[in-house]
C-alpha cells in the first residue's frame, strides 16, 4: 500500500515528524512500520510536549530503588521489603466505555506492578466527572465504580481509598486515574529489559485480538462529537484471567530463568518489544505467526498494534524455555516461543515467514521529537485572580451554608462509590476508605502503609504551579494525619491540548510547583503519567495533576484516624486560619463562582504542623487528626463528628480569630490539622507543637449531639449525618 499524506495525518504523524522518520529508516515505511512509528511517537508513549518539563522533577532519594523509565517505581522499606507502584490514566476509554475503561485501567495498572516482581496490595483511584445535572454523569459514574469494582474485586486486591470530584469541565472529558501499590522483595526487582543474545522471547497470557487498536493514538487527541463512536479502540478486561497471569508470574520469577518481563500495555507487543530491546541496547526477531490469535486472519499491523489486555512479554535464558512454558500451563496460561533477542540493535518482524518490519530499534524507542511547545500565560486569569471578595455577601443562616455544603456532590459522603469496592480483601486493611488516608499492615512485621490520592484542580485552574504545590502538600498532610512519614510520589498529570499556549503554560507552572513542593517534603516522584488532549471541542478540564503519595508507619498499631474517639477530648487546631476564600467549594457551592486566588502555602508552617501530628500520634497522645481542605474548618469539624461507625459526637468550640466568618468557617487555608487529646493530655501536645515550630491553639471540647461554634452555627449532627449519607444516593436516583 502507497503511504499517502491522508493515511500518515490519519496516523497522527506531522509532515515534519514522517520525514524524520523517513531519514531513520533510510527509506519510506511501509504500512506496518508507519503504524509503529505513530504509536511509539504518539504523545501518550513517548511524551514528546512534556519530555522537557518532566525533568525538573525530582526523582532521587536515599529509599529509592527505582525510580522513572521502569514499569513502575519501587521504595525501600526496611527489613528487607521494598513497595512498588504507580498511577496511570485511562481517561479516553473510560468515557467512551466507561466499564471497560475504568475496569482495564485498574487492570493495566495492576500488571505494572506484578511485572516488577511485586505482588499488588492495594488500589486507589482519583475519578473525576462532569456537574451532577450533566445528562451523562449519572451514567459515566456509574460504568466506572461498577469497572473499578469488578476488576479490583476479581483480583482479590482490596480498594482502600481514593477520591471522587464533579465539575463541570470534566462534562465530557471524564477522568480515571488508577494506583496500585504492591510488595516485594528489595533485592527482587525485576525491569523490562530484553538482554542476552540468543535469549527466546515469549508471549504470555491471553491470545491476540483486534479490541484497542490505536488506544494510544486516540489517547493522544482531542475529543469531538464522534469520539463516542471509538468503542473498536477500547479494550476489553478478563480479571480471571488476569489472576491466574498474576500468578503465574509470581511463580515464574522465584525461578532464575526471567531475564527481563513487560506488559503489553499501550501499543501491545510493539511498545513492550521496543523498548524491552532499547532498555538493553539489543534488538529482536518476532514472528507472528506464532502470536496466539483470537481473531482469524489478522495482519501484521493489528497484531503489533493490538492492545489486547492480560498479555506479558518476556525474555527467558536459552535453555530455560520449558520451565516457562510447564509454569504457564499449569496455570492454564497461553504460552508462545515468538522470537529471540539479537545483538543487531534492529527489530525484525516476520509473519509467515516474510519480513514485514526491519526497523532500529534505539532511534524509534528513544528518539521521538521533543517539543518546547510555546507558553503564555492566559489572558482571562488576572480577572479571576483579582477579584474583590468585599462584594460577596455574608450568609444570612450559617446553619443552612453549612448543611448546603455538606450535601453537595463533593463533601458529601463517597460511601454509595467506595462500598462497591472490596476494601477488606487481603485483611490487612486497618484504616478503611474515609479517613484522610488509607492505612495497610505489612503482615510479618510492625510497619504499615498509607496511601493516599489528592488534588484540587480549581486551584490549579486559579494558579497552577500553588495549586500542584498544594496537592503535594495536602497529600503529605493526610498521610501525616493517620501518623505515616510520607515517602515519595506518583503522578497523573491531566492537561488539555498542549499544542495550546495557555495549556502549555499551565503544565510547566504545575511542574515548577510540583518540583518545589517535592523537594520540601523529600517526596520523590518516582512514577507516573502524563495525559494531554483533555479537551472536547476546544474546551480543555482544570489543569490536574493528580498526586499519588505513599507513607510509613514504623508501628502500624500506633495510627490515628479522622473521627472524635470520646466525649470530654480536648480539640485543638494546628496551623493557622488566614483571611481566604479563593477557590472555596463555598463561593462555589454557595455563590456559584470560581475566582480569586487558592490559599497560599507556607513549607516551614506546614512541615511542623505535619511533624507535631506525626510525634503526637506516635507518643500515643492523639485520638483523632483530620486535615482541614475542602469546605473549611466547619466542614471538616462536621466530617470529624459524623464520619464515625459507632455514631455521632458533638462539640461546642471557639474560634477566636479575626476573620469574617464566611472566611473563618468556610476558607480553605492550608496547613491545618484538627486534633482531639484526652484532657490530661493538651498541654502535652501544646508543647509539642511549639518545640517544633507549628502554630496551635484549643478551640474546643468533644460531646453532645450538636456542633456549636461561636454562637453562628448551631446544628444537630444526627441530622446532617443523615443528609451527609444520603445525598450521593439521592443524587443517583432521580
Amino acid at each position: 500500500m502507497k503511504i499517502t499524506t491522508d493515511i500518515i495525518k490519519d496516523h497522527g504523524l506531522t509532515d515534519d515528524e514522517y520525514r524524520h522518520a523517513c531519514k531513520l529508516l533510510g527509506r519510506e515505511p511501509n504500512l506496518t512500520e508507519l503504524g509503529i512509528i505513530s504509536v511509539m511517537w504518539s504523545e501518550h508513549c513517548s511524551y514528546k510536549s512534556s519530555r522537557i518539563y518532566l525533568r525538573e522533577l525530582p526523582t532521587r532519594g536515599p529509599s529509592v530503588l527505582q525510580g522513572p523509565g521502569e514499569n513502575a517505581g519501587v521504595v525501600d522499606i526496611g527489613d528487607g521489603l521494598a513497595v512498588c507502584f504507580k498511577m496511570e490514566s485511562h481517561n479516553h476509554p473510560s468515557f467512551i466505555e466507561p466499564y471497560q475503561g475504568a475496569a482495564t485501567g485498574v487492570g493495566g495498572i495492576m500488571r505494572d506492578i506484578f511485572t516488577m516482581g511485586a505482588r499488588p496490595i492495594a488500589n486507589l483511584n482519583s475519578i473525576r466527572f462532569g456537574a451532577p445535572n450533566h445528562p451523562k454523569t449519572k451514567r459515566l459514574l456509574s460504568g466506572v465504580v461498577s469497572g473499578i469494582g469488578g476488576y479490583g474485586n476479581t483480583m482479590g486486591v482490596p480498594t482502600v481509598g481514593g477520591e471522587v470530584v464533579f465539575d463541570e469541565c470534566y462534562n465530557d472529558n471524564i477522568l480515571v486515574n488508577a494506583f496500585t501499590i504492591g510488595l516485594m522483595k528489595a533485592d527482587r526487582i525485576f525491569k523490562g529489559q530484553a538482554s542476552g543474545i540468543g535469549n527466546a522471547v515469549i508471549y504470555i497470557g491471553s491470545k491476540t485480538g483486534r479490541d484497542g487498536i490505536h488506544g494510544a493514538t486516540m489517547a493522544s487527541g482531542e475529543f469531538d462529537e464522534s469520539s463516542e463512536e471509538q468503542r473498536p479502540t477500547v479494550q476489553v478486561g478478563d480479571p480471571f484471567m488476569e489472576k491466574l497471569l498474576l500468578e503465574a508470574c509470581m511463580e515464574l520469577m522465584q525461578s532464575d530463568a526471567v531475564v527481563g518481563i513487560q506488559d503489553m500495555g499501550a501499543a501491545g507487543l510493539t511498545c513492550s518489544s521496543f523498548e524491552m530491546a532499547d532498555r538493553a541496547e539489543m534488538g529482536m526477531e518476532l514472528h507472528l505467526e506464532r502470536v496466539p490469535q483470537r481473531a482469524e486472519h489478522m495482519t501484521a499491523y493489528e497484531m503489533m498494534l493490538s492492545e489486547s489486555q492480560e498479555r506479558m512479554l518476556l525474555v527467558v535464558k536459552q535453555g530455560r524455555e520449558n520451565e516457562v512454558l510447564q509454569i504457564c500451563d499449569k496455570w492454564d496460561i497461553e504460552a508462545a516461543i515468538i522470537g529471540k533477542v539479537t545483538g543487531d540493535r534492529r527489530m525484525k518482524v516476520y509473519h509467515d515467514g516474510k519480513l514485514v518490519v526491519d526497523m532500529p530499534v534505539a532511534p524509534i524507542s528513544g528518539e521521538a521529537p521533543i517539543y518546547e511547545r510555546p507558553y503564555a500565560e492566559p489572558t482571562w486569569k488576572k480577572s479571576l485572580n483579582d477579584f474583590d471578595f468585599a462584594s460577596i455577601p455574608l450568609p444570612n443562616d450559617y446553619n443552612s451554608t453549612l448543611q448546603t455544603l455538606l450535601t453537595s456532590p463533593n463533601l458529601a459522603s463517597k460511601a454509595w462509590v467506595w462500598q462497591q469496592y472490596d476494601h477488606m480483601v487481603q485483611t490487612n486493611t486497618v484504616v478503611p476508605p474515609g479517613s484522610d488516608a488509607a492505612v495497610i499492615r505489612i503482615k510479618g512485621t510492625s510497619k504499615g502503609l498509607a496511601l493516599t490520592s489528592d488534588c484540587n484542580s480549581r486551584y490549579c485552574y486559579l494558579d497552577p504551579r500553588m495549586g500542584a504545590a498544594l496537592a503535594v502538600a495536602e497529600a503529605a498532610r493526610n498521610l501525616s494525619c493517620v501518623g505515616a512519614l510520607p515517602l515519595a510520589i506518583t503522578d497523573c498529570l491531566n492537561f488539555g491540548n498542549p499544542e495550546k499556549p495557555d495549556i502549555m503554560w499551565q503544565f510547566r507552572e504545575a511542574i515548577l510547583g510540583m518540583s518545589e513542593a517535592c523537594r520540601r517534603f523529600e517526596t520523590p516522584i518516582i512514577s507516573g503519567n502524563v495525559s494531554l488532549y483533555n479537551e472536547t471541542g476546544g474546551k480543555a478540564i482544570y489543569p490536574t495533576p493528580t498526586v499519588g503519595m505513599v507513607g510509613l508507619l514504623d508501628e502500624v498499631e500506633r495510627h490515628a484516624t479522622a473521627f472524635w474517639k470520646s466525649k470530654g477530648d480536648t480539640i485543638l487546631l494546628l496551623g493557622k486560619n488566614n483571611d481566604e476564600l479563593g477557590g472555596s467549594e463555598y463561593l462555589k457551592q454557595i455563590h456559584g463562582k470560581v475566582c480569586g486566588l487558592p490559599p497560599e502555602l507556607d513549607y516551614d508552617r506546614e512541615l511542623a504542623v505535619q511533624k507535631a501530628c506525626r510525634i503526637g500520634i506516635r507518643r500515643g497522645i492523639v485520638r483523632s487528626a483530620h486535615d482541614v481542605s475542602d469546605g473549611g474548618l466547619a466542614v471538616a469539624l462536621v466530617e470529624c463528628s459524623i464520619g464515625r461507625e459507632e455514631g455521632v459526637l458533638g462539640a461546642v468550640v471557639t474560634l477566636e480569630d479575626d476573620l469574617r466568618p464566611d472566611a473563618l468557617f468556610f476558607g480553605e487555608s492550608a496547613s491545618r490539622i484538627l486534633i482531639s487529646v484526652a484532657p490530661q493530655h493538651a498541654e502535652t501536645f501544646m508543647m509539642i507543637a511549639k518545640e517544633v515550630g507549628a502554630p496551635v491553639a484549643m478551640i474546643g471540647e468533644v460531646g453532645g449531639g450538636r456542633l456549636k461554634i461561636n454562637g453562628l452555627i448551631d446544628v444537630d449532627v444526627v441530622e446532617l449525618r443523615e443528609a451527609w449519607k444520603t445525598a450521593l444516593p439521592r443524587m443517583m436516583e432521580t
